[in-house]
Formats: structure tokens, C-alpha cells, sequence
């Protein structure tokens, strides 16, 4: 569940806020890592008390229909399927254009077609065929996309014990006010997708203790190599932004071949992240039958292998769809807002739980109705800094999602007793 959490997390964003924050904040951009991993941090941790109450696959959407009911579970599951399939398609197109650098036709015709085939088609089979064979490519994935980034700050390190220079109080106040709210803003959309990993939870062994253990320790993890790599970059090439920011640091750290070995990075990082949605993404839609909000058929477990075949054949099936016809940027842009949609639902799920449940052999996590207000706020200050582009995707997702809920009604009202 922790590497499920980190992989859900690390995905290209590592290697390109470096630039982004130390434009805003300069030096001082190492901090302000840390300070957006605390902020996510409360909304995380109200998620896990949420969390330790269910057992059962599903994930944010089951635990705000239980909270608030039908309507607003069916808005969040919408939103929790837009994002990551968006996310694993923009991972799988920027895995073809990193690997058109080593394989130049990779990236053009049907080249580029039958390799985000098979890129898609590798991690749709090992899940297909069980959770835990897709648990354990996760693994795999995690650890080979944390073990460059781990060279990488380890001679960064290196490098600045021979060169040390102070951070001045100074650097931290010169900036100003709106730099370090718009750096906290860009940073928390990076902490962003563990609660991707909270999907599968009705197929993980005591998820009661497993999934708050996983939250937080995943979290904290992620905290410590964003931090890092912001820290070696800034102290590696200085303050200077560059489009390919640890590119640059890996050229001055490793030499010649720096540039490389961060390529191989991205593409283990991107494949990593397509892998992980494959297993979360596809049991929103065990949960959704189980609730009579979708037809049954979608949720149904293979006879053998007990895995939601159907729905992971065509989750698949739409990543690869709008990997082959999207660009990068578009599919970025429709995870703009979905994330935050998902986390204030989860904060306001505790605080209708907690009324609801007042007895529930769950978590308790202190102040928890502070750090729910506290979630609430970031995610709608968030809010008003989308595109009018990402707010009209948004509201079509709303509108499917309602047009869903009208068909689960009228299902329930014809359906005999």
C-alpha cells in the first residue's frame, strides 16, 4: 500500500516543478517543498480517518455516497475516474516522447501507435491476471523510479557538503507573499493522486490499519524526495531556470551522459504512474455496481482470477484512446481541477462520518475537524485559480455524472422490491 501510494504520486511532475519553484522562490524553493507536503499532509489525514472506516473498494466516491448520499458519490467518482485516466494517458505520451529521443521513429505514425500499444497493454495483462501480480509490477515500478532520483540527490549531497553555502533569512521573506502562495498552489496539485491507492482497498489485508499506515507513510516518503531533489537541484545549477532542470544538474553531477540517465528516469517514472492507475482505477467501478450506480456488468469479477476484468479492459482501453489522439499538454489539463473536487469532498466526509458514526472502530485523528476546515479552504482557494478551459471540462464531467445519477434512480424506482 505505501509503494502503491508513492507510485500514485511520483510521476513526471518531480521533473518539472524544480524550475517552476525556483523561478518563484529561488534558494529558498526547498522549503516551500516541505511546507505544500504539510499542507497536503491535512488533507490527508483526514482522508485516512475517513479511510480506516471502510473495507470495501471504492475509495473517496464510496466514502462521501455513505456521507452525503448518491448524488455527491456519483459527482466524486466521475472526477476520480477523469483525473487518472488522464494522468496515465499524459504519463504513457510523455514516455513515447522521452523514448523518441533514443529511437527517433518512436514518435511519429504507427510506430508511435503500436507502442503505446504495447506500453499499455503489459500492465493491463498483469493486472488482468490478479492483484497481486499488479501489486507487484507496482513495486517494481516504485522502486526503479525512486532508485535514479536517490543517486541523483545522494551525489547532490555529496557535491554540497564540498560547497557549502548558508540559506540567509533573507531569501526566505525577500520573494514576498503571492510567490510563495502560487509555489504552495503549483505544489500541492504535485502531492497530488494518493488517493488513487485508497481504490483497491476492499482487496488489501486489514485496511482498517493497512490504509492509514500506507497514506502516511507513502505521503511522508514523497515529501522527502521532492524536498531533496529541489534542494540538490537549486544547489547543483543554482537559481537559473532551465527547461530540462535535472537534466542540467544530472549533466554537472554524472557528466556526459546526465541527460540520459534523466530520460531513463522520466520513463520509468511515467511508466510507473500508468501502471499504479491500472490497478486503482478500474475497481471504481466494483464499487459502483455494488451500489447500483452503473450496470452490473462493468463491476463484474473474473470467474479465475477474482479482478474487475472487464472494467480494466476498458479503462485501458480509453488511457490508450486518448494517449494515441491527445497531446501531453491537453491531457494535462484535464486533471486540473479533479484532484480538489476529491480531496474537499473527502474533508467533508469526515465531519458528516463523525456525526453519522459517532461510534465507528476507526481512526481518530486529532483536531480532525480543523484539519477538514483546513482541507476545504486549500482545495477551494485552488479552485479559483483554474483556466476557464479546465472549469467548462470540469463541468461536463458534472453534467455526465449527474445525467448518471438520473439513470441509478430510475433503475432503483423500476427495479422490483
Amino acid at each position: 500500500m505505501t509503494a502503491l501510494v508513492i507510485n500514485s504520486i511520483i510521476g513526471s511532475g518531480v521533473f518539472g516543478l524544480p524550475s517552476e519553484v525556483t523561478g518563484l522562490l529561488g534558494r529558498a524553493s526547498p522549503i516551500a517543498m516541505m511546507v505544500a507536503g504539510l499542507a497536503t499532509a491535512a488533507i490527508v489525514l483526514c482522508i485516512a480517518e475517513v479511510a480506516s472506516q471502510f473495507d470495501e473498494p471504492g475509495g473517496p466516491y464510496l466514502y462521501t455516497r455513505r456521507a452525503f448520499g448518491r448524488f455527491v458519490g456519483i459527482q466524486v467518482a466521475w472526477f476520480s475516474i477523469l483525473a487518472p485516466i488522464a494522468a496515465g494517458a499524459a504519463s504513457a505520451s510523455l514516455f513515447i516522447m522521452y523514448l523518441s529521443g533514443f529511437i527517433p521513429w518512436a514518435g511519429h505514425g504507427w510506430h508511435r501507435v503500436m507502442l503505446l500499444t504495447i506500453l499499455i497493454s503489459i500492465p493491463t495483462a498483469a493486472n488482468y491476471l490478479g492483484v497481486r501480480s499488479g501489486a507487484t509490477l507496482t513495486n517494481v515500478f516504485t522502486v526503479a523510479k525512486l532508485l535514479p532520483l536517490a543517486l541523483l540527490i545522494t551525489l547532490g549531497v555529496v557535491r554540497f557538503g564540498q560547497h557549502f553555502e548558508v540559506l540567509h533569512p533573507t531569501e526566505i521573506t525577500s520573494p514576498g507573499v503571492a510567490p510563495w502562495l502560487t509555489a504552495l498552489l503549483l505544489l500541492i496539485f504535485a502531492y497530488g493522486g494518493g488517493e488513487n491507492a485508497l481504490i483497491p482497498t476492499g482487496e488489501a489485508k486489514e485496511p482498517r490499519h493497512t490504509v492509514p499506515f500506507g497514506l502516511l507513510a507513502g505521503l511522508l516518503a514523497c515529501i522527502i524526495v521532492y524536498t531533496l531533489v529541489q534542494f540538490v537541484t537549486v544547489a547543483t545549477i543554482g537559481t537559473a531556470q532551465t527547461p530540462r532542470p535535472l537534466a542540467q544538474t544530472a549533466s554537472v553531477l554524472i557528466g556526459r551522459g546526465g541527460a540520459m540517465f534523466v530520460a531513463f528516469a522520466v520513463m520509468l517514472s511515467t511508466y510507473g504512474l500508468v501502471s499504479g492507475n491500472i490497478l486503482n482505477i478500474p475497481r471504481i467501478a466494483c464499487s459502483l455496481s455494488l451500489q447500483g450506480d452503473c450496470p452490473l456488468w462493468v463491476g463484474k469479477l473474473h470467474p479465475s482470477f477474482n479482478t474487475p476484468a472487464t472494467a480494466i479492459l476498458v479503462y485501458a482501453a480509453v488511457v490508450w484512446l486518448l494517449a494515441v489522439t491527445g497531446t501531453y499538454l491537453w491531457l494535462v489539463a484535464l486533471t486540473g481541477g479533479a484532484v480538489l473536487v476529491i480531496y474537499a469532498a473527502s474533508c467533508g466526509a469526515l465531519i458528516q462520518l463523525r456525526r453519522q458514526q459517532v461510534k465507528a472502530a476507526a481512526l481518530r485523528i486529532p483536531f480532525g475537524r480543523v484539519l477538514s476546515v483546513i482541507g476545504i479552504l486549500i482545495t477551494a482557494s485552488l479552485l479559483t485559480k483554474l483556466s476557464a478551459r479546465e472549469a467548462l471540462l470540469m463541468a461536463i464531467t458534472a453534467l455526465i455524472a449527474t445525467a448518471n445519477w438520473f439513470w441509478a434512480n430510475r433503475r432503483e424506482q423500476r427495479a422490483p422490491s
